[in-house]
């Protein structure tokens, strides 16, 4: 059973303001600026660009537009961006800003998760070691288009993303990194778009869980299944069916905890899953 502390609700609602992006701004050297919170999503389009850059990294354009994920651990403070291609390089900045998506208390059933053993956590560090497998691998082609596919049919609406979670009174080690959705145990579990399976097995918090490589950096993940279809190494296709839903790992009950990495960068997935003209836009300021 599930109970969420009254200032979960209010943060919440306060993280929705945060959402909601200043108005562009023009900066020094007049670059635009816009203003985001940690775990969010910026797009920025123009006329022949081809590339984007944001820190240390670039990537290829996405049907002509860039998309800047910010990971929902990054400090809040200024990070220069910049597109190019058939014109000269622009360049602009976002501006971080702090945001606190709120706390949940969850109250754990008598599951492993709950107090885990030495063993379990040994076990636990293992699949950690896979995953830095997998956040490691080079980014190939985009094989997906936006908006992504729906995670789960019938599909629900996405919760707690970014949340702290208290469980049993213990605070977890970091923030809820993905999204829960609600769905009829049993419930296909769907892939968002096209791409290769590269982890599919039990895992000691996550259950079972699958992830999926979608080139261009972008890595679908799925857990708490009851079941699953696919296996490592596996090509599947949009809407193929990966398992099923479930409450396997920890968890309280049948839910599909969904997430998404995105160059290295955990956002909220809701962002990937609605109109790409619904995410925050930065508008260029010429000089």
């Amino acid at each position: 059973m599930r109970f969420v502390h009254l200032r979960g609700i209010i943060f919440g609602a306060l993280a929705l303001v945060c959402l909601i992006p200043l108005p562009v701004s023009t900066a020094q050297g007049h670059e635009a600026t816009i203003s985001a919170a940690p775990g969010t999503l910026v797009r920025w389009a123009a006329p022949g660009v081809t590339r984007c850059s944001m820190k240390t990294r670039s990537w290829a354009a996405l049907e002509g537009t860039c998309y800047y994920p910010i990971d929902l651990l990054e400090k809040p403070g200024p990070i220069r961006i910049a597109i190019w291609g058939s014109g000269p390089k622009q360049f602009a900045r976002i501006s971080v800003e702090a945001n606190d998506y709120g706390t949940e208390e969850i109250t754990l059933p008598d599951i492993p998760q709950a107090n885990p053993s030495r063993e379990d956590l040994k076990r636990d560090a293992a699949d950690r070691a896979l995953l830095s497998k997998v956040w490691r691998s080079k980014e190939g082609p985009a094989q997906f288009t936006l908006p992504l596919g729906e995670p789960v049919r019938p599909m629900s609406v996405g919760k707690s993303f970014g949340v702290k979670r208290v469980y049993n009174g213990k605070l977890a080690e970091q923030a809820h990194m993905g999204s829960d959705y609600d769905s009829p145990v049993g419930s296909p579990i769907l892939a968002v778009a096209a791409g290769t399976v590269v982890l599919a097995r039990d895992m000691f918090f996550e259950g079972n869980a699958v992830f999926i490589d979608h080139g261009d950096g972008l890595i679908s993940m799925y857990f708490h299944l009851s079941e699953i279809k696919v296996e490592t190494g596996q090509e599947v296709k949009k809407g193929e069916t990966l398992g099923r839903e479930g409450a396997t790992g920890r968890a309280t009950g049948p839910h599909l905890w969904f997430g998404v990495r995105w160059h290295d960068a955990r956002i909220n997935p809701k962002f990937l899953l609605e109109e790409p003209s619904r995410i925050p836009s930065v508008n260029r300021v010429s000089p």
